[in-house]
């Protein structure tokens, strides 16, 4: 099946347990995953039970859609993404994202667990994206142009925004958050970042470092979903901080800022009723 044809299959499928139209999606990443718990009337869509569908075998990510109703908006959240890392092409890690902007989404929330490149963040502080660096991952749009989702040379010159980021520094401020603008670039993985690798990125102008979102952004924005990004910083990058990176410390730092981050995201959903 061709990447159109592979998203209209898994649609089929999935449209039948959707409760309602979808306004808002939401990609919940390593360690952010509960708030997935607080939708209401939820119906779950296990990505296993998806014909066609990747499956997340990412540590702390469940692997399913939650459909529902959160902070009175319909709402369609991922617990658990599909990474490159995985070994899946790049059109199978933005299928979710594919399939939740035909479902008819017209707002995007992606999250993740990032590496601080920049020394001035703190652990446990986030960061709203201002911006990306694409260049270490291939791109979703590589290949012939599927016209349905968009133009075959889509402007990247706000990918992230405006009027949204806006929404999500206030409703930072208002939760208590610790909220930066910056760059994110995304690297292949599974491995983390050298500190030369780090200091090159540092050089470009990133402040966040992940193994996720940009592509994700990328087939978004394509397919003309507006959409935001908040990165957590569970750790810093190597060669900026001493310590020795480990998945265990990005899911647990994930839970430590859990409370923070969903009072944030409530606040943010309220801002667009």
């Amino acid at each position: 099946m061709t990447p159109y044809e592979k998203v209209q299959h898994c649609l089929a499928q999935v449209k039948k347990a959707c409760p309602e139209k979808p306004k808002v999606g939401i990609v919940l990443g390593s360690g952010l995953g509960d708030l997935a718990d607080a939708v209401e009337d939820a119906v779950y869509v296990p990505y296993a039970e998806i014909d066609g569908f990747p499956i997340s075998t990412a540590p702390g990510h469940v692997g399913r859609f939650v459909f529902g109703r959160f902070e009175g908006l319909p709402v369609v959240m991922m617990q658990g993404r599909v990474h490159l890392y995985e070994g899946y092409p790049v059109s199978d890690c933005v299928l979710p994202i594919r399939l939740m902007a035909s479902l008819g989404i017209d707002t995007l929330l992606l999250t993740n667990a990032a590496g601080a490149i920049n020394p001035t963040y703190k652990v446990g502080e986030f960061c709203l994206l201002k911006d990306h660096i694409s260049s270490f991952v291939p791109s979703p749009l590589l290949g012939p142009n599927v016209s349905e989702w968009g133009t075959r040379f889509p402007d990247m010159t706000a990918v992230y925004d405006p009027q949204l980021r806006e929404k999500m520094h206030e409703a930072g401020k208002e939760a208590g958050c610790v909220l930066h603008d910056g760059v994110y670039v995304q690297f292949t993985g599974p491995a983390y970042e050298t500190p030369a690798e780090i200091h090159m990125a540092s050089v470009l102008g990133a402040d966040m470092a992940g193994m996720s979102t940009v592509i994700e952004a990328t087939a978004a924005h394509h397919m003309g979903v507006r959409l935001v990004g908040v990165s957590l910083a569970t750790n810093q990058a190597a060669g900026v901080g001493t310590k020795k990176l480990s998945e265990e410390e990005v899911i647990e730092e994930g839970k430590k800022a859990a409370a923070r981050f969903q009072q944030m995201i409530r606040n943010f959903l309220g801002k667009l009723k």
